[in-house]
C-alpha cells in the first residue's frame, strides 16, 4: 500500500489507516474475537497505521490493539495514540461517553506536562510498547471544552504540555506529534505558536464539510504539517445517505444537512457512484491527506470500504 510522509519527519504512513474507536466498544459491545478479527483483516489488506486513544473504551481499544500487535514486526507498524485524558482506577460502568462497558477507569482532562507524560506512559503499558510513533493532543479546543475550560487547558498545554511532548521526541519515545481534534480554529491558534508535524482532523475535510479548506489546509501547506483525515462519513450520514435517523457529528442530522446530502447523493448517482464511494474517494484523493482513517469493528464494513477504494 502507498505510504506518505508525515511533516518533515522520517516517518511515513499507509494511505489508509485503521481507526480503533470501534474496538473500544463505541456505541455497542464488541467481543474480543470480533475485535481481533477486524484488526487481522486490516493487517492482511496492507494497512500498517493504527490509531487509538485512551478515550476509546477508557483504555480498552489500546489494550486490544496492543494484544493484536504483540509479536508482529514493530518497525513495520505505525501506532498513534492521544494525550489529554488521564485515566485512573474507577468503578465499572455500563456506558461512558458513547462507549459500552468500558474498562473500569475514571477519566479527567489534563494537558499539563506531567499529565501528558503520565498518560503517555499508561498508553505504552496498554499497547505493550516502549515507544509510540505519533502522539496527538486530543480534543483540545472550544468545541470540546467551551470557552472558559479551554482557556485553562490551553494554558497548561502551552505552558508545559508541548515542551514535555518535545522532550519525549528528543528521547526517541515518539517520532511525530500534533493535534487530534474536530475543529479547525484550535489548530490555527496552536500553529501560530508552535510547529506541528501532523493533525488528525475529524469531520472538517469531507465531501460534506470542507471548512478546513479555507484556512487550515493552506496553513498546513505553508508549515509543512500533514493531515490525517478522520470522520470522513461525518459520523454516518455520508455512508447511509439522507435517510430517517441519519447522524451528523454524532447527533441527528438537521434538515439543512439532510438536504445537502440528498443533493450530493443525486450527483454521485448521476456519475454511477454511491454516496459512500464518493465520500471515500474525496478524502483519498485530497492533496492535503497523508492518510485516511477507516474506523469500524466489523470485518464486513472494513471490506466494503476497501472494495470501494479499489473501484
Amino acid at each position: 500500500m502507498k505510504r506518505n510522509p508525515i511533516g518533515g519527519t522520517d516517518l511515513s504512513v499507509t494511505a489508509l489507516s485503521f481507526g480503533c474507536s470501534g474496538i473500544g466498544n463505541m456505541f455497542r459491545k464488541v467481543e474480543e474475537a470480533e475485535a481481533q478479527a477486524v484488526l487481522e483483516h486490516a493487517w492482511t489488506r496492507g494497512i500498517r497505521y493504527f490509531d487509538t486513544a485512551p478515550h476509546y473504551g477508557r483504555g480498552l481499544s489500546e489494550q486490544r490493539l496492543g494484544a493484536f500487535l504483540r509479536g508482529r514486526p514493530r518497525d513495520e507498524i505505525v501506532i498513534s495514540t492521544k494525550v489529554g485524558r488521564l485515566l485512573s482506577p474507577g468503578p465499572a460502568v455500563e456506558e461512558a461517553d458513547g462507549f459500552v462497558e468500558p474498562l473500569p477507569n475514571a477519566v479527567r482532562f489534563d494537558y499539563s506536562g506531567d499529565g501528558i507524560e503520565a498518560s503517555f506512559e499508561q498508553s505504552c503499558e496498554r499497547l505493550g510498547t516502549s515507544r509510540v510513533d505519533i502522539v496527538y493532543v486530543h480534543d483540545i479546543g472550544r468545541y470540546a471544552h467551551g470557552e472558559a475550560e479551554n482557556a485553562r487547558h490551553m494554558a497548561d498545554l502551552m505552558g508545559s504540555g508541548l515542551d514535555r511532548i518535545r522532550r519525549l521526541r528528543e528521547q526517541g519515545r515518539i517520532r511525530a506529534f500534533g493535534l487530534g481534534v474536530n475543529e479547525t480554529q484550535v489548530c490555527l491558534d496552536i500553529m501560530a505558536q508552535a510547529r506541528l508535524d501532523v493533525i488528525l482532523l475529524a469531520g472538517r475535510l469531507t465531501l460534506l464539510d470542507r471548512s478546513a479548506e479555507q484556512d487550515l489546509v493552506p496553513a498546513c501547506r505553508r508549515a509543512g504539517t500533514s493531515l490525517v483525515l478522520g470522520g470522513i462519513f461525518n459520523s454516518g450520514i455520508l455512508a447511509t445517505g439522507a435517510v430517517p435517523g441519519a447522524t451528523y457529528d454524532y447527533a441527528p442530522a438537521p434538515q439543512d444537512v439532510m438536504d445537502r446530502v440528498a443533493a450530493l447523493e443525486r450527483e454521485a448517482a448521476a456519475q454511477g457512484r454511491s454516496l459512500a464511494e464518493a465520500a471515500l474517494r474525496f478524502a483519498l484523493d485530497h492533496p492535503a491527506a497523508a492518510s485516511v482513517l477507516l474506523g469500524t469493528a466489523k470485518v464486513s464494513s472494513l471490506e466494503r470500504n476497501l472494495a470501494m477504494v479499489a473501484a
